[in-house]
């Protein structure tokens, strides 16, 4: 009796192992998960921002302008994204240049929508009585996608300014099985730029890719163990088949 209940044990010590085994292949380890590890949490840290830089208008980008004046009627010509229509706007042709009315072509690529600003108003005192000129980009967006919890295309209607952490926020985050290395993807000037961005390290707020532009992409890359997860139903099934096979070995090894 005592020699079976050896291999009893022995039968039982395997089955642990290499549960024990696939558990501990399948696991991250804890310093992957943080964002931010270096900063530190026990008393309040300040930095200065140099790294933020406001967006440009480029080609493609839909301008909306909205002007006020004493001259009520005339303003009106000038304001192409009418209030019922607040996404309709100015589209930035591929030389940079909106045409508007009375003013014709004008060049607005490369500009801040404050300094579009500033220079409509000079502009229109040609036309107007004193103008105000309000600008701001209407088809401001940017793609979330890989392992988050939403992935999808953001509009940001109310604003032009708007970081990383922000966007990925807005997609619900990265999944537990998502790498904290994340991709950017950024197209300007004619060209695609591939810009990995550590977000476990607290450099990411002095980057120059922190602050988000027009049509930037975040892909969230999985890691391995999420294929782990998937193929785990499957190994489960695999291992009830070898517990059974166990606990047969173990019944006749005690007859």
């Amino acid at each position: 009796m005592k020699i079976h209940s050896t291999k009893k044990a022995f039968v039982n010590k395997s089955l642990l192992a290499i549960t024990l085994l696939f558990v501990l292949s399948s696991c991250r380890s804890y310093r992957e998960i943080p964002y931010f590890q270096e900063v530190n949490r026990n008393t309040v840290s300040q930095e200065d921002i140099t790294n933020y830089s406001p967006l440009t208008i480029q080609p493609d980008d839909i301008i909306g302008i909205n002007v006020l004046s004493l001259n009520a009627d005339a303003s009106a010509a000038f304001n192409y994204n009418a209030t019922n229509n607040p996404n309709i706007g100015y589209v930035v042709n591929q030389r940079g240049e909106i045409k508007l009315p009375l003013v014709g072509n004008m060049k607005v690529s490369g500009l801040t929508t404050d300094e579009l600003r500033t220079q409509l108003q000079r502009t229109l005192l040609t036309y107007l009585r004193e103008p105000t000129v309000n600008v701001r980009i209407l088809n401001f967006k940017v793609s979330v996608f890989g392992d988050v919890l939403r992935p999808d295309v953001y509009s940001v209607a109310n604003g032009e300014r708007l970081t990383l952490p922000e966007a990925l926020a807005m997609a619900g985050d990265l999944n537990i099985t998502g790498l904290r290395e994340v991709l950017l993807i950024r197209e300007r000037n004619g060209k695609r730029e591939y810009v990995p961005l550590d977000l476990k390290s607290k450099n990411i707020f002095n980057s120059p890719y922190y602050y988000l532009k027009n049509n930037d992409m975040i892909y969230v890359q999985p890691h391995k163990t999420k294929l782990a997860i998937v193929e785990n139903s499957k190994f489960s099934v695999g291992l009830t088949v070898l517990s059974i096979l166990g606990f047969a070995l173990t019944q006749a090894l005690i007859r």
